[in-house]
């Protein structure tokens, strides 16, 4: 196959939860650019019909679903639907995370604990679950886990300086534990022609959206520590979406690929 065309994604249907996210909406539009069909799936229907909306007024196939991950009825009444509606899932991003409980460990309440492994461990297992059962069927498909650098090390407090930010431990255990089922389900579905491969980006800081971190001292800092010295940049994960879910990956499972401007290296 010419190399060009190993990156294509025609005629693949795509599930990204938390697809009209921070970081969901590049991976959404990467993944429309590439070819694919692209559910965007969260509990926000609205943001997800919109962001959809978007991608259709460029000329790309894309729908947005309600899709809470902390309910199990809701995942399988959503995975359901999308066979019905096209008869195949062929790629999964599993990029939603709750932030529920963001705190430090004498923080944390078994309550906010409890409420995020809702989304972040229950809901990731039974979205895996069901959409397995039709890849095998399929005897194909690819699944990509969105991780953190806080998957690959520990958090590095002095970054935070004296904002009051912090890294809350909930999300550092479920990220981590992120690349973990990466390596169990790749190993175990490899027999089904199934990958699973997890990327692990660094900090996005979207300039001028809601979501900007507009603590100077962290940003100053984040960009110092950073051997590329900045944050990611939208177009920065994009690439390495479509190389995961394509066959230009497709001697490739259980990899957590790192993409974080050197953060890491340290």
């Amino acid at each position: 196959m010419q190399t060009l065309k190993m990156f294509r994604l025609d005629k693949q249907v795509a599930i990204v939860t938390g697809g009209a996210g921070l970081y969901g909406k590049h991976i959404s539009l990467a993944l429309c650019e590439g070819g694919a069909k692209v559910v965007i799936a969260s509990r926000n229907a609205a943001k997800c019909k919109e962001q959809a909306n978007n991608l259709r007024k460029q000329g790309y196939e894309a729908i947005g679903l309600k899709l809470d991950l902390s309910n199990k009825q809701d995942i399988r009444d959503f995975t359901k639907r999308i066979i019905q509606m096209y008869g195949q899932i062929d790629i999964l991003v599993n990029n939603s995370v709750s932030r529920y409980g963001l705190n430090d460990l004498e923080e944390t309440t078994v309550e906010g604990w409890e409420n995020a492994q809702k989304v972040n461990g229950t809901g990731l297992m039974s979205i895996c679950q069901h959409v397995v059962q039709h890849m095998k069927q399929q005897k194909k498909g690819n699944i990509i886990n969105i991780s953190s650098i806080q998957g690959v090390q520990g958090p590095h407090f002095p970054v935070y300086g004296n904002t009051g930010m912090t890294s809350g431990i909930e999300y550092t255990y479920a990220k981590w534990g992120m690349v973990g089922i990466t390596k169990w389900m790749s190993n175990y579905y490899g027999k089904d022609n199934i990958r699973v491969n997890c990327i692990s980006p660094g900090g996005y800081n979207e300039v001028g959206s809601k979501d900007e971190i507009k603590a100077e001292e962290f940003v100053e800092n984040y960009r110092k520590m950073t051997p590329l010295g900045r944050f990611a940049e939208a177009d920065d994960i994009k690439g390495a979406i479509v190389f995961m879910a394509s066959e230009a990956s497709r001697y490739m499972t259980g990899h957590n690929l790192i993409i974080d401007g050197g953060w890491s290296n340290w």
